[in-house]
C-alpha cells in the first residue's frame, strides 16, 4: 500500500485563551487542543508506518525476528532461491558393491517434492545431481528433507544415510532446516556432528557390520547473494557490518592467514584473529590452516580427514603398468568412511598422479631422490608433508612393499615420522593372474596394509602386526593369530579390506583403537 502524504491537522482558534481563562469556553477550547494532538499523533505513525496495512503476510507474521521488521525482506538486493549440491553417494557394504544399486534421491524444500533421475548400476556417484528452488524471501528457515533410495529392480527400497536407529522404515531420511539469515542449517545434519557438516553416513546408528544398506551422501546447501561471496545479505548487514554489493571473497581482515568465507563457513569470527596453524579441534593432526588449504576435498576441521597422495611410475616398454586401479582407490576409503575419518585420495586432483619415469627396478638409495622431487618438489617446508601420507607405486623393489620416511636416508621401522611407502606393480600382477581376486582386490589390500604403517600399526603393537611365518595353516603362526582378522596380519593381506576390532576372540585386537593419526608427522625431536 502506498500512502498519501496528508499535513498536520491545524486549527485556528476563535479564542484568545489569555482571555478567557475564567470563562466557560475554557475548557472547550482545550479538548479541541487534545483532539488536534491524538489526530496529529495518528496521522505521524501512519507516516512512519508504524501502524501497518491489515494484509494476511503481516497478520501470518506475528513474532518480529530481531534487528528486523515484521515481514522485512532478507535479501532486498536479490529474489532468493535455494540451491543444494549433491558431491556424492557412495554405497558403503559389500551388498551394493557385489549388486551394484540403481540409486536415486527424493528431496523436499518446504514441502515440494523433487525426485532425481534413476542412475542405474551406480555404487558410486559424483556430483550426480543439483537442485535450486524458489523461497519466501520473508521467511528465515527453510525445510529440508533428503532420502536415497535404491530402486532395485523396479521395487524401490530406502537406503540408510541417517544417524537415527532403524525401525520399520523410519531411521532412513533427513531432516533440515537451513537459515537464511546465517546461512548455515541443523537437524540431522549441523557443524561439528560426527560425520562431518554438509555429510550423512548410514553406519553413524552402530550398524558398521550390519547390512542395513548403509550410504554416505555429500552435499552443500546455500541461497544465493548479491555480491557472490556466499556471506547472506542478513550476516554482512547485522553481524559483519560489511557491503553485500562488494564481494569479501579472500579477505582476511584479522590476518590469522585465513580467509573470510571459510571462517564464515566453520563458524569462527573473520574479525577476531585465530591461532589456525595451531589450532586442530577433530584432533586429526591436521590444523585448522592446513583444513583450509584442503578445503577443495571438503576437509571439516571438526571431523578426522587423513590425506593420501598417489603417485604412478610411467609405463614400460613392455606393458609394465603401475597405475592403481579407481576400485581399488575406493575399496581402500570404506573402512575408514565407514569411521567417519574421511579418506582423501589425490591421485590427480591437486598435485598427486605424477608419472615417475619407468624402471625395471627402483632401488632403496633412490627412494629418497624420487620422494624428494615427486612429493615435497624439492621444498622440505612445503604444506603437503604435514597433511598428506605418500604412496609411490613402482615397477618392481625389494621389499616388494614398505613403509619408510624420507625425511633421512629412508628407513624401515615404522618408527614416528613414517609417512610413506613404496608398493611393487608387477607383485600386483602376478597375484592377479592367479584368479582368486581381480587385480583392483590385491592394490587395495597392500595399500590399506602400508597406510597402517603410516598410522602407527607396525610390527608388535598390535602384537599379530606383520608377524612372519602366519600367512598359511602349515606356518606356526597361523593357528595363534587366526582369530585376527586384520589386513595387518599377512594371513589376511589380501582378502580382508579392513582392519580388526578387537572382537573376534582370544588374540585379536582392536587396530581402529590403536590408530594414531599423528604418526606421521615429523617427531618434535627430529633432526
Amino acid at each position: 500500500m502506498v500512502f498519501q502524504h496528508i499535513s498536520p491537522l491545524t486549527i485556528d482558534p476563535v479564542f484568545e485563551p489569555n482571555h478567557y481563562k475564567s470563562s466557560r469556553f475554557y475548557a472547550s477550547y482545550q479538548g479541541v487542543i487534545l483532539i488536534q494532538k491524538i489526530l496529529s499523533f495518528i496521522v505521524m505513525m501512519l507516516l512512519v508506518g508504524t501502524i501497518l496495512p491489515c494484509t494476511p503476510q503481516h497478520v501470518a507474521a506475528q513474532t518480529p525476528s530481531p534487528q528486523k521488521s515484521v515481514g522485512e525482506d532478507l535479501d532486498p538486493l536479490v529474489d532468493l532461491n535455494i540451491t543444494i549440491d549433491f558431491l556424492y553417494i557412495r554405497g558403503l557394504k559389500e551388498d551394493f558393491l557385489n549388486n551394484p544399486p540403481d540409486f536415486f534421491i527424493k528431496l523436499w524444500i518446504n514441502g515440494q517434492l523433487y525426485e532425481s533421475p534413476i542412475w542405474q548400476d551406480a555404487s558410486r556417484l559424483y556430483n550426480p545431481w543439483t537442485v535450486t528452488s524458489d523461497i519466501p524471501d520473508t521467511i528465515d528457515n527453510v525445510s529440508i528433507i533428503i532420502e536415497l533410495w535404491d530402486n532395485n529392480d523396479g521395487s524401490p527400497r530406502l537406503c540408510d544415510i541417517s544417524a537415527a536407529p532403524n525401525t520399520g522404515t523410519t531411521g532412513y531420511s533427513v531432516a533440515l532446516t537451513y537459515h537464511v539469515k546465517t546461512g548455515h542449517w541443523d537437524g540431522d545434519d549441523k557443524i561439528g556432528d560426527a560425520s562431518g557438516y554438509g555429510r550423512l553416513n548410514g553406519c553413524d546408528d552402530g550398524s558398521l557390520y550390519d547390512n542395513q544398506l548403509d550410504c554416505e551422501l555429500g552435499f552443500t546447501l546455500h541461497t544465493n547473494d548479491y555480491d557472490g561471496d556466499g556471506i547472506p545479505y542478513w550476516t554482512e548487514v547485522n553481524v559483519y557490518g560489511t557491503d553485500p554489493t562488494v564481494s569479501n571473497l579472500g579477505e582476511d581482515a584479522d590476518g590469522d592467514g585465513v580467509p573470510i568465507e571459510w571462517e564464515f563457513w566453520w563458524g569462527y569470527n573473520p574479525f577476531v584473529a585465530d591461532n589456525h596453524s595451531q589450532l586442530d579441534p577433530d584432533n586429526d593432526s591436521i590444523s585448522n590452516l592446513e583444513e583450509y588449504y584442503t578445503a577443495s576435498f571438503f576437509s571439516d576441521p571438526f571431523r578426522p580427514d587423513l590425506f593420501l597422495e598417489m603417485d604412478f611410475m610411467a609405463d614400460g616398454p613392455h606393458g609394465e603398468h603401475s597405475v592403481v586401479p579407481l576400485e581399488a582407490q575406493e575399496r581402500v576409503r570404506d573402512p575408514y568412511d565407514r569411521r567417519n575419518i574421511m579418506f582423501h585420495i589425490d591421485s590427480g586432483q591437486l598435485n598427486g598422479g605424477e608419472r615417475i619415469p619407468f624402471e625395471p627396478f627402483t632401488n632403496v638409495s633412490e627412494i629418497r631422490r624420487l620422494y624428494q622431487w615427486y612429493f615435497l618438489h624439492n621444498d622440505s617446508t612445503t604444506w603437503r608433508r604435514g597433511v598428506f601420507h605418500y604412496a609411490m607405486y613402482v615397477n618392481a623393489t625389494f621389499p616388494k612393499g614398505f613403509g619408510f620416511s624420507a625425511d633421512v636416508d629412508p628407513f624401515m621401522g615404522y618408527l614416528p615420522g613414517t609417512n610413506a611407502f613404496i608398493i611393487s606393480s608387477s607383485l600386483m600382477e602376478q597375484y592377479a593372474g592367479r584368479h582368486i581376486y581381480p587385480l583392483y582386490h590385491y592394490y587395495a589390500g597392500v595399500t590399506m596394509h602400508e597406510v597402517g604403517h603410516t598410522l602407527g600399526l607396525r610390527h608388535g603393537h598390535p602384537p599379530g602386526v606383520d608377524v612372519r611365518w602366519s600367512a598359511w595353516p602349515w606356518q606356526p603362526f597361523y593357528w595363534y593369530y587366526r582369530t585376527y582378522r586384520s589386513v595387518m596380519n599377512y594371513h589376511y593381506t589380501y582378502c580382508i579390506l579392513d582392519y580388526s576390532d578387537g572382537s573376534h576372540g582370544r588374540h585379536d585386537f582392536n587396530d581402529w583403537a590403536n590408530i594414531n593419526l599423528s604418526h606421521f608427522e615429523i617427531p618434535k625431536n627430529f633432526a
